[in-house]
């Protein structure tokens, strides 16, 4: 039988500080699927015997760590803080500390042994206010950038991956025009139910087509396509990009010498923002189709519709509505981009990115669509 080598040599020992409430567990040698399994129970009972106030895992030992010493270790903390007392971890290797990053979590050891007090209300508040502007410095850096590929784009297109821009051009656009149709019908059935009943008392439900038309054509059709494609579109960019950034592809392509936002983002911007004007004329028309079939069962003709919502919107309330629709399908793409590729590690690291992406979207679509009202109420529009 051949000797174990030193790589191969692994022990767990424990020492108790002087006044008896800190457990130190020391990890020497290789922790792996072999070596991992002898030492799990002895580690239980070390733990459940001593009952420390504080366990230290001292790792600076380890040579080797995979999935089952990261398991063990996991075992241990929860193990620890069952029991009401608090877990660390020093000296752990980069490698180790990644594959933590995906199983679970153990808390850093701090300087200072004593408990993190929890925060105040006006702790909270500043520390939200800190990541806020954080959050707002780096999403005009992303802006910034994106606006500079975009222009360099527009001088060079050869530089634009159009096979991509293709195929998520129709993954949003296309792909989307379904669940808009739908959308747009029902909203614009609501729409006309809704107004005809107060218009009713006033004899006035003719002018139920007015409303509908100026309202879908200037309001609801650009933001109702703006709400989908942030909740389909932006996530998707966030999930995709998102998982790239994980798998470290997106550290790949800076090694490579290509830059992310030239070669992932600028493709998507420019794919949603050719697509969703195109979304919001149809949903726009699928709207005043609801519209049509509300004003046909309260009696009236549909050539009588059709001319009353001709007479009532203008060009100008189309263009209004696509121009609005325009600046919404950058929003909702940079954002979902952004949020891509600020994605962490962690198994939990893209769900956290997409549901960020939605609802950045949303609130930052609320925004500029009250810039929107401000500027067009100011031009008299």
């Amino acid at each position: 039988m051949k000797p174990a080598t030193e790589a191969s040599i692994n022990s767990l020992d424990a020492r108790r500080s002087s006044d008896g409430g800190t457990l130190t567990l020391i990890m020497t040698g290789r922790w792996d699927s072999d070596t991992t399994g002898k030492w799990w129970q002895r580690g239980q009972q070390i733990l459940t015997q001593s009952k420390p106030r504080r366990l230290v895992i001292d790792a600076s030992g380890v040579s080797y760590c995979d999935g089952a010493g990261v398991a063990f270790l996991i075992d241990l903390q929860q193990l620890q803080i069952r029991t009401g007392g608090d877990a660390a971890i020093q000296g752990l290797q980069e490698e180790v500390r990644r594959l933590l990053d995906i199983y679970g979590h153990i808390s850093i050891e701090r300087p200072s042994g004593r408990r993190r007090e929890p925060l105040s209300i006006i702790e909270q508040v500043g520390k939200a206010a800190v990541e806020l502007w954080r959050d707002f410095k780096s999403l005009l850096t992303f802006v910034g950038e994106l606006a500079v590929m975009l222009l360099r784009a527009a001088r060079q297109p050869r530089l634009v991956r159009w096979q991509e821009a293709w195929l998520v051009a129709e993954r949003s656009g296309v792909n989307a025009l379904p669940i808009i149709a739908l959308i747009g019908v029902l909203l614009g059935l609501i729409l006309a139910f809704q107004s005809a009943i107060p218009m009713r008392r006033f004899g006035a439900d003719i002018f139920v087509a007015d409303l509908l038309g100026i309202a879908m054509l200037r309001e609801m059709g650009p933001l109702i396509t703006a709400i989908i494609l942030a909740g389909r579109s932006g996530s998707a960019f966030a999930a995709e990009l998102g998982t790239m950034k994980v798998r470290e592809e997106i550290d790949a392509l800076r090694t490579m010498g290509l830059e992310p936002v030239r070669f992932l983002v600028v493709p998507r911007v420019i794919a949603a923002v050719a697509m969703i004007p195109v979304l919001t004329v149809f949903a726009n028309l699928f709207g005043l189709m609801g519209g049509a079939i509300v004003m046909r069962s309260l009696g009236y003709p549909l050539v009588t519709y059709v001319n009353q919502v001709l007479s009532a919107v203008t060009v100008g309330d189309l263009m209004g509505g696509l121009l609005k629709s325009f600046v919404y399908g950058i929003v909702v793409a940079a954002v979902g981009c952004l949020r891509g590729l600020e994605t962490r590690t962690g198994a939990s690291a893209v769900g956290q990115s997409t549901t960020s992406a939605v609802v950045s979207g949303i609130v930052l679509i609320a925004i500029v669509d009250g810039l929107f009202a401000v500027v067009f109420y100011a031009l008299g529009l």
